[in-house]
């Protein structure tokens, strides 16, 4: 039995909250043995001029303050992604508000962005050493903003330089008017802003700016962001953000309001996944996010499109062992399907 599994009925007895508290505090004292990184030359690939070991990612949320990156990427992750952050430090919505959802392995939260902002985060970037892999920086606007897009601004001219990629979280369901962002008209202007502050910065290698978006979106939605991100060449999309819909649930708490995330995400991400592949003509890389459990769900991800998959709800209910699981697994899938390596997965339903 896995150490996880055994600390499992404990981290159960506290609230979900109390339990995350609990799971960074053991991180950052070194209570949890490290696994070590994962290498294979069937799951590493390069992107974006970055050596990523395995696909396999942390997703934003579970290190919000960028305190436990290198404790996690010794866990086994390909790459990590911290946040979310924003300008001001905020202490989101009211407690409770994160629910457990064991019988249908899910969870809601209605965090609403709580972090202590740019200034402690950029602190705890300024200590990373790049050696240990691949980080990301997702970047998010205050609750109270009278401007949200000024507060994009503000937090890529802050993070650039401290990390690999950046990420432009719009797609929040717990801050009020946040997804708005994700229209044509406002997203055009976001990125054209974003765009102008990454293009101008003196780097010595240019990061990546990836947006990511809701998988509650409509078809004409979907093509206006397409439209949008191939018009800006971003770098990147990450499918999807926490759903608001409560489709099949049978948890006492699935009534409780704030974004799903876990199993029953799963389908919907991965069809809004595939059809971003397809209206973006396969140009822009994806990763895919929702759902994500085993090695089956994660591959079926990167043949709907995805060149990168990233999990966290699963963690709740499997433990951070599931990370090089689902690698080895998605290993035995790429040699059963006569591939070599990731690459040649990517997309593959489409062709």
């Amino acid at each position: 039995m896995s150490l996880y599994n055994l600390s499992k009925p404990f981290l159960f007895m506290f609230s979900p909250e109390m339990a995350h508290s609990i799971a960074i505090k053991a991180l950052k004292f070194g209570l949890l043995p490290s696994s070590g990184s994962l290498k294979s030359a069937f799951l590493s690939q390069n992107l974006w001029g970055l050596h990523f070991p395995n696909p396999v990612g942390l997703a934003a949320g579970f290190d919000k303050n960028a305190e436990v990156y290198s404790p996690m990427l010794g866990q086994g992750f390909g790459f990590v992604e911290t946040g979310t952050v924003t300008p001001l430090p905020q202490s989101g919505n009211d407690k409770p508000r994160i629910f457990r959802l064991s019988q249908d392995q899910a969870v809601i939260n209605r965090l609403g962005f709580n972090n202590q902002g740019l200034d402690y985060y950029v602190h705890q970037l300024e200590k990373r050493n790049i050696a240990e892999g691949i980080i990301g920086a997702n970047i998010g606007a205050n609750k109270l903003s009278e401007n949200p897009i000024n507060d994009y601004v503000i937090g890529l001219k802050r993070v650039l330089g401290l990390a690999d990629y950046f990420t432009i979280n719009i797609s929040s369901p717990n801050t009020p008017g946040l997804r708005a962002l994700q229209g044509k008209e406002a997203l055009d202007q976001l990125l054209s802003k974003l765009k102008i502050i990454r293009d101008g910065a003196k780097l010595d290698k240019m990061p990546p700016l990836i947006l990511k978006i809701a998988p509650d979106l409509n078809s004409q939605e979907c093509e206006d962001i397409a439209e949008i991100i191939l018009k800006h060449q971003m770098d990147g999309l990450i499918v999807s953000n926490t759903t608001l819909s409560r489709d099949g649930l049978t948890s006492p708490l699935k009534d409780e309001s704030g974004g799903l995330s876990g199993a029953p995400l799963f389908e919907m991400s991965t069809k809004v996944l595939s059809n971003m592949y397809s209206l973006t003509k396969g140009k822009i890389t994806l990763i895919g996010v929702g759902g994500v459990s085993n090695g089956a769900q994660a591959y079926a991800k990167i043949r709907a499109g995805a060149s990168l998959v990233q999990l966290y709800s699963a963690l709740v209910y499997h433990g951070p062992g599931l990370v090089r699981k689902i690698n080895a697994e998605i290993e035995e899938l790429l040699k059963k399907d006569g591939l070599s390596n990731i690459t040649e997965a990517i997309g593959l339903d489409h062709k």
